[in-house]
């Protein structure tokens, strides 16, 4: 009969569904299992005949015999105790007989391996017996088997098997303390060598040795605890010195697809090698840092436990480091947004140490960024985690905005810097030198290489305008946040002092509102006395830069300066005295066309009576800002008169400046000044006491007279509690 099943055609293979396929595949698997676990379990009973045939004991003949015939007799006796043949009735006894006659499984010998049926040898010898018991031989103890995958063959599926390897213990030598050391010792120091080794050969040629970075990478995961802990941190610095050295001054980007499968030179592949393996290595070298970082946040230990909980905060110090370094030395690099992310949340952190470190990593790249787009991603996601966390962080992760090099002097300077001006020839040197067809060239070349010089000069200035004016955003909406919505939070200092420092680049229209909003903070009196300075600070800077267009009258806000100046003293406002001088020098010295002489005359005297119970330093600042006074206004040696000048009397306890009549008093300060025991501060008050003469025997030294007060008052400075400047040895006399 022919076959009418035909084998199925391609297409009909592919219209057959993919559950049908599954199930195909399915049954193959069930099937091949289950003559696996068929192989395992003949295995299984022919291991387990073989234990019983060894278990079995041969008997001598004699023995046997006598073994069995016992046995027959403890039979029948134990029959006999189970039930006496005298209380059964005969019709019992005779059933028991017929029972004993038929062969059932119940009164089989189940040890026997002979078919139930089968007939008894008459003649069967004992001999023949005896032969065909299995003899019982010394074997080994069997050893135990680990079942490995099995192979696939033509005859089907072989299992395979392995012995387990007994692994002895043998017990470790005890040392000494003094051994154990000596041990530790020898092993750091070839740790060390090894180190040095792969980071020498790296330096040396790294084009050729780039592979060696991984070889040292994988000493981060040092698993010898009594010197994993140095050897980690050891590696970590070694590699970031590495990566500060052998990084180039571009970043690398990822090949296209095009450019993997375009033909190059081997000079080009090599260097995309180089460049691969660079990138491939930082990546895993910031990933390990990270992971150690996080494990001693989440105070999380390894399964191998190598390395304690104490010794984790150690190596996360050095991981920072590590970080902080990589932040400022390589901004340009791959992977620098990544180490952003990872070092401002740290800035906020619990140990003062890290966050220490973050921040001066973060001011430092603030300095030395010129262009400003490493500090617009520094300021973003600082912005971020402030409004993140509802402001609650420390005051220090603000005040790094301070050290933002964001200034129009600066723009200026580097522009010119970028854009250097480039001599071209003159016509008469061109007419002397070159022919008519030179000159022509010249001429096309020179001009095309003006167009190319100022369009790179405007491109330059005007990324580097965008980038600040960006990142000024992103400043002074944090500012304003805190200012609307935290006003009560220990961040006000910072935003206060922020905005003092930036408010001449804050937007016309915001003028009014802000100037509102510092008032009220004053007026509402839950500010400090340094906070309540940085609010007058703001204000006049405000004012002196682009609000000069604005016909706004500070003044509450100079009545609130003239009214809290005896609040300084040589305790803890001292160092308060700095913002005091620059407000004075903001208020008085740069709006003088707005300043009355009643006002500045009132400045004048309740200034001289403030330097005779402050620091010496201080004096100094003061004395200095009076002599500005003097030489700006005129008719200030009023003070320096006896006789009184129009109606009324000075009164000192009047808050008002307009209205306490200074001009009917005198400068009596200044001879108890001249006392002092400073003799900067005497200098000061002798050369104020004639007018402050620019010229004459009366007059200020240059180097005195040209600095400015607060220079002069970190110059006195007597922090380390000693006298500043020094005082002379006296050499005795001889008689």
């Amino acid at each position: 009969r022919k076959n009418t099943k035909r084998v199925p055609s391609f297409r009909k293979l592919l219209r057959t569904s993919q559950l049908k396929l599954d199930n195909k595949l399915k049954n193959k698997q069930y099937k091949q299992q289950s003559t696996a676990k068929k192989y395992r379990k003949e295995q299984k009973k022919l291991r387990q005949a073989v234990r019983d045939a060894v278990c079995r004991k041969p008997f001598p003949l004699e023995e046997y015999k006598k073994k069995h015939v016992e046995i027959a007799e403890k039979r029948e006796e134990e029959e006999d105790d189970a039930l006496p043949l005298d209380m059964m009735d005969e019709d019992d006894l005779k059933l028991m007989e017929d029972l004993a006659q038929k062969a059932s499984f119940l009164t089989r010998d189940i040890s026997s391996t002979e078919p139930v049926h089968i007939k008894k040898r008459k003649h069967e010898s004992v001999i023949e017996k005896y032969e065909k018991m299995p003899r019982r031989m010394k074997t080994e103890p069997e050893k135990e088997l680990i079942h490995l995958l099995p192979i696939k063959d033509k005859g089907g599926i072989i299992p395979q098997t392995m012995e387990k390897p007994d692994f002895s213990e043998e017990p470790l030598p005890v040392l000494t303390p003094e051994e154990m050391a000596a041990q530790r010792k020898r092993k750091l120091q070839e740790r060390k060598m090894h180190i040095a080794a792969l980071a020498s050969a790296i330096l040396s040629d790294p084009d050729n040795n780039i592979k060696k970075l991984k070889e040292l990478r994988a000493m981060l995961m040092e698993q010898d605890p009594n010197v994993a802990v140095i050897v980690r941190k050891l590696v970590m610095v070694s590699l970031m010195e590495i990566f500060k050295d052998i990084v180039p001054s571009y970043r690398i980007r990822p090949l296209t697809e095009a450019e993997k499968a375009a033909k190059v030179k081997k000079e080009t592949q090599k260097l995309r090698e180089f460049e691969e393996g660079l990138v491939s290595q930082y990546k895993f070298y910031l990933e390990n840092l990270e992971q150690t970082i996080k494990d001693w946040k989440q105070r999380k230990l390894k399964k191998s436990n190598v390395i304690s909980l104490k010794a984790y905060k150690g190596l996360a110090e050095i991981a920072v480091k590590c970080l902080c370094e990589l932040l400022v030395a390589l901004p340009h690099f791959n992977f620098h947004n990544n180490i952003i992310v990872l070092i401002v949340p740290l800035m906020n952190d619990t140990s003062k140490t890290i966050s220490e470190l973050c921040c001066e990593a973060v001011q430092k790249l603030f300095k030395q960024d010129k262009l400003g787009s490493a500090s617009l991603g520094v300021v973003k996601v600082i912005s971020g985690l402030v409004k993140g966390r509802s402001y609650n962080v420390r005051p220090e992760v603000l005040k790094v905005f301070l050290h933002l090099r964001i200034k129009e002097v600066e723009l200026k300077k580097d522009s010119e810097d970028i854009a250097p001006k480039k001599k071209f020839m003159t016509f008469k040197e061109k007419r002397k030198n070159l022919s008519r067809m030179q000159r022509k060239w010249k001429k096309a070349e020179e001009k095309l290489e003006r167009e190319l010089l100022e369009a790179e000069a405007s491109e330059s200035k005007e990324k580097k305008l965008k980038l600040h004016t960006e990142t000024l955003n992103v400043v002074f909406l944090t500012y304003f946040r805190i200012l609307k919505k935290a006003q009560k939070s220990p961040l006000l200092p910072a935003v206060l002092e922020g905005l003092a420092k930036f408010a001449h680049l804050i937007n016309v229209e915001f003028f009014d509102d802000l100037l509102i909003v510092l008032h009220s903070l004053i007026a509402s009196g839950d500010l400090s006395y340094r906070d309540s300075l940085h609010c007058v600070l703001s204000a006049f800077h405000i004012l002196s830069g682009q609000g000069d267009v604005l016909n706004i009258d500070p003044m509450k806000f100079y009545t609130h300066l003239y009214k809290t100046l005896f609040s300084l003293h040589a305790g803890t406002t001292n160092d308060d005295i700095k913002i005091v001088l620059q407000c004075l020098d903001v208020m008085l010295a740069k709006r003088r066309k707005q300043v009355s002489q009643q006002r500045a005359l009132a400045f004048l005297k309740r200034l001289s009576t403030l330097a005779l119970h402050v620091l010496p330093n201080c004096s100094v600042g003061i004395l200095a800002t009076n002599r500005v006074l003097m030489q700006t206004f005129p008719k200030m040696d009023l003070l320096l008169d006896n006789e009184s000048q129009g109606s009324g009397v000075y009164l000192p306890e009047l808050d008002e400046p307009e209205h306490c009549n200074a001009q009917n008093t005198a400068l009596w300060e200044l001879h108890l000044l001249q006392r002092h025991y400073h003799p900067t501060v005497q200098k000061f008050a002798a050369h104020l006491a004639v007018g402050a003469p620019d010229e004459g025997s009366r007059a200020l030294p240059l180097d005195l007279s040209r600095r400015p007060a607060t220079e002069l008052f970190e110059a006195y400075s007597i922090k380390g509690m000693n006298f500043n400047p020094p005082v002379p040895s006296v050499t005795p006399r001889r008689k």
